[in-house]
């Protein structure tokens, strides 16, 4: 583990954990002192891959540190979702992975191959739930959600909506959001079977649904919220206050809403002390860094 090079860069008390004998999360304060910009060409930037959520906060890095116009970037930066994506890093095929926490699975792959991962948080992020406007639910508590999810409870007028079935949308085993899903919310608790129709392939496919007037206010399903708010905000959808919490730009950077996680760089714990991955990470955590992933969108550590 290279804890002690993160000391040094970002004077900050960086803890180790270790996740399933496989992962080393590290989690580290911005920094407080200026870091060297690294100076990277095309042929010397890591390679990098991640998840669909992440590809605008991965372009945004590449065009302040190439040099790279908005579109250069776009046509530069390729992620190939988490799963993916971790494959690819596990094999070698990347450098750094910018995604969600990696799932049951991906651990296993990791560990059937010998290689033991480094997870960093890069920033803040909030997993959030979406139900058709035409719905009059706004809030729902931890324990409904999980009740919804288990299928323990099928009808909406249980929770103070319409007197009819709810239609609760998943996301296939080992998406970013089914991973998040399983470990923050549910935290062991069985989820109700779901048939293929109620498994979008993609995060984009879950919102069209909900988003639809078909299901109007029937639906409910889940993503991360840069996505749904960034990326792919529909007109048609609103998110539920968990617990009665807002998910915001703000409630995310206080903790205040309960489903707050955060995206990670994710590298081998054997990439060599001074090589161009840690280059990159060291820099997407100092000062300037955060600033870059800020007017992006996203919501920084601090």
């Amino acid at each position: 583990m290279k804890i002690n090079r993160y000391r040094k860069l970002f004077l900050s008390t960086c803890i180790l954990c270790g996740l399933m004998a496989t992962t080393t999360l590290v989690s580290c304060a911005p920094a407080t002192e200026e870091v060297i910009i690294p100076s990277f060409t095309k042929e010397t930037y890591p390679r990098v891959d991640g998840s669909t959520a992440t590809i605008p906060l991965s372009q945004s890095f590449a065009a302040k540190l190439l040099s790279m116009s908005a579109d250069e970037s776009k046509k530069f930066i390729k992620h190939n979702t988490t799963h993916n994506a971790y494959v690819n890093l596990i094999e070698g095929k990347a450098d750094i992975i910018f995604v969600t926490e990696p799932s049951e699975e991906e651990l296993a792959l990791a560990r059937s191959k010998g290689v033991a991962l480094e997870v960093v948080p890069i920033v803040k992020e909030a997993f959030v739930f979406l139900v058709n406007k035409q719905n009059p639910v706004s809030t729902l508590t931890v324990k409904q959600i999980q009740d919804i999810y288990q299928g323990t409870i099928k009808n909406w007028k249980d929770v103070g909506g319409p007197d009819k079935e709810i239609i609760a949308y998943q996301r296939p085993d080992n998406s970013g959001s089914q991973t998040l899903m399983q470990s923050q919310v549910m935290k062991g608790l069985k989820m109700a079977d779901a048939p293929t129709e109620l498994k979008p392939a993609d995060m984009e496919g879950l919102i069209e649904v909900v988003a639809s007037y078909d299901n109007s206010d029937q639906a409910i399903g889940y993503s991360v919220y840069y996505y749904a708010n960034s990326m792919y905000n529909k007109e048609t959808i609103k998110f539920i206050r968990v617990n009665d919490v807002e998910p915001n730009n703000k409630n995310i950077s206080s903790g205040q809403y309960p489903f707050t996680s955060a995206y990670y760089a994710v590298m081998r714990n054997t990439e060599p002390a001074n090589s161009n991955a840690r280059k990159l990470l060291a820099w997407i955590l100092s000062k300037e860094g955060q600033k870059v992933a800020e007017n992006s969108g996203y919501v920084p550590l601090k």
